[in-house]
């Protein structure tokens, strides 16, 4: 793999920033392009989506330390080590933080709630699957071993140094399941958005699509000692049936909100 770009001494440009950075802005200009198409101010959406990713970036450390707590607890100062500093975090401890960041700056700034998210929705989608590439590169987020002719192996030592990647064994590459998923939402969300449709319900559709693909991907991706299982899932499979359960209430909500405008017009 390809974690790092270009390295002059003990400086480097790593892939997967470079892969993030892209991601972040595909999908900032993507949702000031879609809040345009809806009426809504650009400048307060794309002020939105800044505030958001503050928030997703420390929500995404906070819950890397969190899951691994008796860890960090242990060795405090790992908490602002390199690797720690490095490493992307858990992506939902980033999406529930900006959610409720978004929730407060759309209240604060009297923003069309659904009409801002569901524009939000393919954006996050897209710079994710953008990301996940980045993930792939870097070697991290890997899988469990598995003998599938689309397995990939990693080689690269600066991964293992890194994130801890094992080396010379065929491993699922959950980076790339989560991104081609996430492209495949992307688009299906696209193509929703640009038809009618009832406010949320864009939202609800990432929810639940995302966060079910998550749920499946869990049984094959490496989890670390620290972070057991609890019962039959692990905590990220917890928090994927939450918000699945969560975007079909937003879909459902979304349904009985159009049909009711649809029952007003014809009386």
């Amino acid at each position: 793999m390809l974690p790092s770009l270009v390295r002059i001494g003990d400086f480097f440009l790593p892939t997967y920033g470079l892969l993030v950075t892209i991601g972040f802005l595909s999908g900032l200009w993507l949702a000031g392009r879609l809040a345009r198409r809806s009426g809504l101010d650009r400048d307060l959406v794309l002020n939105l989506g800044v505030y958001s990713a503050i928030a997703g970036i420390l929500g995404a450390k906070a819950m890397l330390v969190l899951l691994d707590l008796d860890y960090y607890l242990a060795r405090p100062s790992a908490i602002f080590s390199l690797s720690t500093l490095q490493a992307g975090g858990i992506f939902y401890g980033g999406l529930i933080a900006a959610l409720l960041v978004a929730a407060w700056y759309i209240r604060r700034k009297s923003l069309p709630g659904w009409q801002a998210a569901d524009a939000y929705a393919p954006a996050i989608a897209l710079g994710h699957a953008i990301g996940r590439l980045g993930c792939f590169a870097a070697g991290c987020c890997w899988g469990i071993e598995t003998q599938l002719p689309w397995a990939v192996t990693f080689t690269n030592p600066t991964s293992h140094e890194l994130f801890g990647t094992p080396l010379g064994r065929p491993l699922h590459p959950t980076q790339l399941y989560e991104a081609l998923a996430e492209a495949v939402i992307f688009v299906f969300l696209y193509r929703r958005y640009v038809r009618p449709h009832a406010p949320g319900s864009i939202l609800g559709w990432y929810l639940a699509l995302y966060s079910t693909t998550r749920f499946l991907v869990e049984f094959v991706r490496a989890h670390d000692e620290l972070n057991p299982p609890l019962g039959p899932f692990y905590v990220e499979q917890w928090i994927a049936l939450g918000l699945t359960v969560l975007g079909l209430g937003l879909i459902q909500r979304a349904r009985r909100t159009r049909r009711g405008a649809a029952r007003s017009q014809r009386t």
